[in-house]
């Protein structure tokens, strides 16, 4: 089955996990563009950057879908597969800034890989710790 959120979207008769889709957040997108604004004030510049960045995010938690799988993590644009990321190959993982955050990082095999919080982030640790302990509770 799938969940978006907290609710069930549709139900998967291969799996006994559910297939898991977060949903967005716009809270850091939001909080960069309103701190661009007095620094619109400082400099045209710097504030225009920082604008733009937080409206990029902004754009990111609209149209990116992230699903937690039976055996990966996988990144949609609409309903296109962009990466799909084995549990596997992971390494560890934290979510920086416990009361407040603002990014998750991942290890890889191969890679490692910075996400910026614009989705739930209770339901990801959530999924993480159902899916992917880390690796000190592994051992």
């Amino acid at each position: 089955m799938c969940i978006r959120g907290f609710k069930t979207v549709t139900p998967s008769p291969y799996s006994s996990t559910a297939t898991i889709e977060l949903a967005p957040n716009y809270t850091l997108p939001v909080v960069i563009i309103v701190t661009a604004i007095p620094l619109l004030l400082l400099s045209l510049w710097i504030g225009g950057v920082v604008a733009l960045f937080g409206m990029f995010l902004m754009f990111q938690a609209g149209t990116l879908r992230l699903q937690f799988t039976d055996t990966a993590f996988d990144i949609y644009r609409g309903e296109n597969l962009i990466r799909r990321f084995p549990y596997q190959e992971w390494q560890n993982w934290e979510i920086f800034w416990s009361n407040v955050p603002i990014l998750f990082y991942f290890k890889e095999v191969k890679s490692i890989h910075f996400l910026p919080i614009i989705f739930d982030s209770k339901m990801l640790r959530s999924c993480l710790e159902q899916r992917v302990p880390k690796a000190e509770e592994r051992s």
